[in-house]
């Protein structure tokens, strides 16, 4: 049988649902995320509208930097832009409506993250059929919840999702095998998952500036360039993956992180604020239902915004809060002395994570106890 894959992914989502519930703010440029404090505040962007990001804001940008390119956008005409906390608990209810429409359309749904799947669509067999399914999948969606969706069609989860990119918003877009090579060298280098800014710089070293130069690369010339990571590199600029459909969501890790309203020096506001932090991340554990973690991270940003990450692995799974909170201390302390902080630097940032959850498969490296560093957070 052959495969049809859709990739969904709601449009700029805590925006969208903000705009929907408020209408006064409709027209408006809105940014979802931390208090920008008219320029001083800390924290980031979680999502921006698209009359928002014509001003140039995106997710993951400082909230400081958002408030004056709004600032920059309103005196050159545009509207005003609407900067909101984050509602997580409602975006998470709407979430639940809008995948219980999704679920009625395939029976195989692989919910990506809040607002975002893959539906396998081989049943319909053919394409067309495929993208009728999809648009009467966002009619309805848009019917009962008011809220647009871009849906990108292949033969795999690669493709579809290229496909959804390149057409937000409320798109519906169909790319088909015997497609997939002009598809792919319409795009640019950064549109393939994983050519971030470094990859992007070194490939421009080597004068590789399109895909079409990229796909002349042998696996052998990739792989010398970029190690197993040119491996995937090889593949995915012939669009080939073989990933399949996977109907329970995998977490990997669950971490939780506070940026301060002013740097902090405190040792007895810092350790607090590191308890309350584990016991948010403890909560997430249980409403997760993970049975045990064996590894505890803490992320420390200064106030010259140096990031460190230190992480424990235990001998053996535990579902105790009060070894999460003691571990995460353990970490901690040596960025009070000059253990880990010599020049005796204030603190802007502190994370709390735990992974390495009871079940999953363990590499030998992890078995034992040790000081690492690991990605759970996002910077």
């Amino acid at each position: 049988m052959v495969r049809i894959i859709a990739h969904l992914d709601m449009d700029a989502f805590f925006a969208a649902v903000e705009e929907r519930d408020n209408p006064r703010f409709a027209g408006f440029p809105i940014v979802v995320g931390a208090d920008p404090k008219e320029g001083n505040g800390r924290g980031v962007v979680s999502t921006a509208n698209y009359k928002a990001r014509k001003f140039g804001i995106h997710s993951a940008m400082p909230i400081s930097t958002a408030w004056r390119l709004a600032d920059i956008g309103v005196k050159k005409g545009g509207k005003k832009t609407v900067f909101l906390p984050v509602n997580g608990a409602w975006y998470s209810e709407v979430s639940k409506r809008i995948f219980t429409i999704v679920c009625k359309f395939s029976p195989k749904v692989e919910q990506v993250s809040i607002d975002e799947a893959y539906l396998d669509l081989s049943y319909l067999i053919d394409l067309n059929k495929a993208k009728e399914k999809m648009g009467q999948l966002k009619n309805e969606m848009y019917h009962q919840e008011r809220l647009t969706a871009t849906v990108g069609i292949g033969p795999n989860k690669l493709i579809a999702k290229l496909a959804s990119s390149q057409f937000k918003p409320d798109g519906l877009y169909v790319v088909s095998s015997q497609e997939i090579t002009q598809f792919l060298e319409s795009l640019h280098l950064e549109d393939i998952p994983g050519i971030g800014p470094k990859t992007l710089e070194h490939l421009r070293k080597v004068k590789i500036t399109s895909m079409y130069e990229l796909k002349q690369k042998s696996e052998t010339e990739l792989r010398s360039l970029f190690g197993k990571w040119g491996e995937d590199l090889y593949r995915k600029v012939r669009g080939i993956d073989d990933s399949e459909i996977t109907l329970e969501r995998e977490i990997k890790s669950i971490s939780e992180q506070e940026t301060f309203e002013e740097d902090v020096r405190s040792a007895t506001i810092l350790l607090g604020r590191i308890e309350e932090i584990a016991k948010r991340v403890f909560q997430r554990i249980k409403s997760e239902h993970i049975k045990g973690f064996k590894t505890v991270t803490i992320m420390v940003r200064f106030s010259d915004f140096t990031t460190k990450t230190r992480s424990q692995t235990l001998s053996q799974s535990t579902l105790s809060e009060k070894i999460l909170e003691k571990e995460s201390f353990k970490l901690f302390l040596p960025f009070l002395d000059a253990r880990q902080n010599p020049q005796k630097k204030a603190f802007r940032l502190l994370g709390v994570g735990v992974s390495n959850f009871k079940g999953e498969k363990q590499e030998e490296s992890q078995r034992s106890t040790s000081y690492t560093q690991i990605g759970l957070f996002s910077s």
